[in-house]
């Protein structure tokens, strides 16, 4: 008779939840007291209280699916995994537990049900109660239980599959939880770490996290992502006995956006179970204890390891012992190689302890660190003479959707097949700012010496920022901080002029007020009059009327361009006015502020202030008066205050100040 060959045990699968039934009764408590609260809440309204609306008790699932989950089954996981696989971390159980009349495919997926039923119970007991409380008080909508329990499935499935795969990596239970987040953060904390230290080399990079491989971030990704959208109606009603009128919003619809990125990251999990089972088939039971089981990833855990502590600890050193020696922003070469080769050195030795479980691990190292030190010297050198060419490149047209461009108070964008001409100007102002790299570096190192002091307005800074929106779905952002002068100004092809002839043309101006443009909508302003110290608010009609004020302005040349040398504006009036814009593009939904400065002359917009009541003419003294003014009242505060202090003289002769003691 030929034997049966089963792939689930029913003994084993009871043990374990029997076993271990401390962690899923726990969680099942915690996670009661949330309806329970929810049911404390209800009751307090009244025995004979309905939900308005079903659509509310959906609002609360989603809510917990979009914001809480991720959290939750990330760290519910590591515990159900470190507990149904903790056999694998002692000699003596696993090779009691591989002795039993079980195959090892019948024990891999029994043993993976017993973790997926410890991470389900306790959503289970909630999601039941949840259920009850919704039949009882008339909240029950099938459609939002149904995609709950689904994204409830599939975030369960990817975190238990991760922590799964991580299981049968190492050999150390301690060391699983170590790993099991460090793969799932590991991707944003290089992506930081390498932005930091790119930033601090290369000529005009964001040295700041760049987002790129969000999607290998899943807690935080599916958070950013899987959000709730709601839908209200405004009802007006009016009461029979005053007649008076009252608003009041419904909800009406409820929706998990991006909610089938839950199913593709279930669509990985089963990638990751199909991976760990073929570690599991090949996994040597003598392993047990090891912080590495897998042979061939050995090797990777060593130099990752030194990896990261080059990056990290290279530059945490360098921050302690040489920052404060560096005269510009950027990372001065030798010494940050000497901190990385010191830092690399401790990380690879570290994880050579580690693998090897001894501290005698330096003979015969010295290759390794060879391969160290050389990895430290190469990425130094790539960086600091830009052997990529990462700072020299500015995208062509035809590769980008959009550009956003900050400079001069103001963020301008420009569309590829509208603003073709305006884009190509741009991208001369950029290879302009490139090849002048290393006159703009010099000045960042030498910008506190005397050389570079200026007491006669012919010399500034300014900040610009280029984003190119490529159309494969990447960017390219660039900052830089760059050096003006009146006699660069004035010599064509310099970046000084460049930029000069873009921000102060006239199409770059209409860009700066969207005019023409119908995606930009202008919804809310605002205004500081410096002299009565009051502020005001704008809205939309307001806005719209100031707006169409400044555009005549600027259409008859009466808005003046921007000073460059004067950008504290003192020629401008004393008021900070500023318009808010909202657009909506194929990118969705966002946000433009601009700033205005009022000069004398621009007579529509000044016009237009006073009709809506907002300016008087007492307002209209420049930033230049006012700075007079005050230094008028300053010393008249002094004279009147001080008495100490006499003024001998009069208008037509010296004037002589006597101090008495």
């Amino acid at each position: 008779m030929r034997s049966k060959i089963s792939f689930f045990n029913g003994a084993l699968f009871r043990k374990n939840l029997t076993r271990f039934w401390p962690l899923w009764g726990g969680a099942s408590f915690l996670g009661c007291l949330f309806p329970l609260a929810l049911l404390l809440q209800l009751v307090r309204r009244g025995g004979g209280y309905r939900m308005e609306s079903p659509l509310s008790f959906t609002e609360f699932y989603y809510n917990v699916v979009a914001y809480a989950l991720p959290i939750i089954t990330l760290l519910y996981a590591i515990l159900c995994a470190m507990l149904v696989w903790s056999y694998l971390y002692n000699s003596r159980s696993v090779g009691m537990m591989h002795t039993l009349p079980i195959t090892r495919k019948g024990v891999f997926v029994t043993n993976f049900l017993s973790g997926m039923a410890m991470m389900l119970i306790p959503y289970a007991v909630t999601g039941a109660l949840c259920i009850l409380i919704s039949l009882a008080y008339g909240g029950f909508e099938p459609v939002g239980l149904l995609v709950t329990i689904l994204s409830v499935l599939g975030e369960s499935f990817f975190y238990f599959t991760s922590a799964t795969l991580v299981a049968f990596i190492t050999g150390n239970l301690f060391a699983l939880p170590a790993l099991y987040f460090l793969f799932h953060f590991l991707a944003p904390l290089l992506d930081w770490l390498l932005s930091m230290f790119a930033g601090n080399f290369l000529f005009g990079l964001d040295s700041y996290y760049s987002g790129v491989v969000d999607f290998l971030y899943p807690t935080v990704y599916l958070m950013e992502r899987v959000n709730v959208n709601r839908t209200y109606e405004n009802i007006i009603t009016q009461t029979s006995i005053t007649g008076a009128y009252s608003e009041t919003n419904r909800l009406t619809a409820v929706t998990l956006e991006n909610a089938w990125l839950i199913g593709v990251y279930a669509l990985v999990g089963i990638a990751l179970l199909a991976l760990a089972w073929l570690l599991y088939r090949r996994r040597r039971s003598e392993c047990a204890g090891d912080v590495v089981a897998v042979g061939w990833m050995k090797p990777v855990f060593r130099f990752g390891l030194a990896a990261l502590a080059t990056l990290l600890g290279g530059q945490a050193l360098y921050a302690l012992f040489w920052s404060s020696f560096q005269n510009g922003s950027y990372y001065d070469t030798l010494p940050m190689t000497v901190c990385m080769l010191v830092a690399g050195t401790i990380g690879y030795y570290a994880a050579s302890m580690l693998l090897a479980k001894s501290l005698r691990v330096f003979r015969g190292s010295w290759k390794g660190l060879v391969l160290v030190a050389v990895g430290c010297v190469a990425l130094c050198c790539v960086l600091r003479f830009d052997l990529l060419g990462i700072s020299r490149r500015v995208p062509e047209v035809s590769q980008v959707e959009k550009v956003t461009f900050y400079a001069a108070d103001n963020n301008y964008t420009l569309y590829p097949g509208e603003d073709d001409a305006l884009l190509e100007q741009l991208r001369t102002v950029h290879k302009a700012v490139v090849e002048d790299q290393d006159y703009v570096r010099d000045y960042e190192e030498n910008r506190m010496d005397t050389v570079y002091s200026d007491d006669t307005g012919t010399m500034t800074s300014t900040y610009i920022r280029l984003t190119y929106y490529l159309t494969n779905g990447l960017k390219v952002e660039r900052r830089y901080t760059l050096p003006l002068t009146k006699y660069r100004m004035a010599q064509g092809g310099t970046y000084d002029n460049l930029l000069n002839e873009l921000v102060n043309g006239e199409a770059m101006k209409a860009r700066r007020l969207h005019a023409g443009d119908s995606r930009y909508g202008v919804v809310s302003g605002n205004l500081w009059l410096d002299y009565r110290g009051k502020n005001f608010d704008l809205n939309s009609r307001e806005a719209a009327a100031v707006l169409e004020a400044i555009s005549r302005d600027a259409a008859a040349g009466a808005w003046g361009d921007y000073d460059w040398f004067d950008q504290n504006g003192s020629s401008a009036y004393a008021m900070n006015l500023e318009l808010r814009f909202v657009c909506e593009d194929e990118w969705g939904t966002g946000n433009d502020w601009i700033s205005i400065n009022v000069r004398p002359g621009m007579d529509n917009a000044i016009t237009c202030l006073k009709d809506l009541g907002l300016v008087t003419d007492q307002d209209l003294a420049t930033w230049g008066e006012m700075e007079k003014m005050e230094n008028y009242s300053e010393a008249n505060e002094i004279y009147e205050t001080d008495s100490s202090i006499g003024i001998i003289g009069g208008a037509d002769g010296p004037t002589t100040i006597v101090v008495s003691g």
